[in-house]
């Protein structure tokens, strides 16, 4: 057989056959005398063994693991490896399918927050605090930072985000506070530094946030212009991520959460 007869018959492609003998898995045949390589049972034989092992989920190494071991004892531990496996995977596609239906039902009965999807907890610390009002930026864009918080930070990093987001809501008058700092901060849009609302805003967050929200690190300057130690101001530290924050904010309003947070990292001392 010629290598596209070949790979008619099992088939696979005549690029996948190349690539099996350029990667050791399928021998070389005997070419004819015009060059043309000269299949032979034996490798349909080898090539559709590859192509069954390859449909399984197993990788090429181990493929070729599996052809080397002609008592075929590493076929059962790779197949009990790629066992485990799928069973890895059902339960991961099961967790996602609940929750997917969780989402759905959200979204069928209005309760999907624009954020979404989002985890069940912080859908319901949104529910707590109310739809987002539609004149305030600021609401929505602080549900926006939790929701990318929550998705990037490591599980223990995470619950306590949600806990200490717990805690706060439980706070007396909480609601109302934070939507009175929301429009405190909407009103500083475009206002300058040295504008008294921008301590009062910091002061009515302190107020509002639970210490332990607010990393020990942060790195923030004191005063309104630049960081200490050569660090930038407009994220108060070397992080990058702490950079695209602040500039994420209108200039009165990044230094008043600047302000929420060295209040809140003093009090932590």
């Amino acid at each position: 057989m010629r290598i596209g007869e070949l790979a008619a018959a099992v088939g696979v492609t005549t690029r996948a056959v190349r690539h099996y003998h350029h990667l050791g898995l399928l021998p070389e045949p005997e070419r004819r005398a015009n060059g043309y390589r000269d299949y032979t049972l034996r490798h349909a034989v080898v090539l559709a063994r590859i192509r069954r092992l390859t449909e399984l989920g197993l990788g090429l190494a181990e493929v070729r693991d599996v052809l080397a071991d002609d008592a075929g004892r590493e076929l059962v531990e790779v197949l009990g490896e790629l066992d485990e496996d799928l069973a890895r995977q059902e339960s991961a596609l099961r967790e996602r399918r609940a929750r997917l239906r969780v989402l759905r039902e959200d979204a069928r009965r209005g309760r999907l927050p624009a954020e979404g999807p989002v985890s069940p907890e912080l859908a319901a610390l949104f529910g707590k605090f109310g739809p987002v009002p539609p004149t305030s930026p600021m609401a929505a864009k602080d549900r926006e930072v939790f929701a990318l918080l929550e998705t990037t930070a490591p599980p223990e990093a995470r619950a306590e985000l949600l806990a200490g987001l717990e805690a706060m809501m439980a706070s007396p008058g909480a609601v109302e506070r934070a939507h009175a700092a929301y429009a405190l901060l909407d009103d500083l849009v475009d206002a300058g530094l040295d504008d008294p609302r921008v301590d009062e805003a910091a002061r009515l967050l302190a107020d509002l946030i639970p210490t332990e929200l607010v990393p020990a690190d942060l790195g923030l300057g004191h005063g309104t212009g630049t960081g200490t130690g050569g660090q930038d101001a407009r994220g108060g530290g070397n992080s990058a991520f702490l950079r695209a924050f602040f500039a994420d904010f209108a200039p009165a309003q990044a230094e008043a959460i600047r302000r929420t947070f060295r209040i809140l990292t003093e009090d932590r001392r």
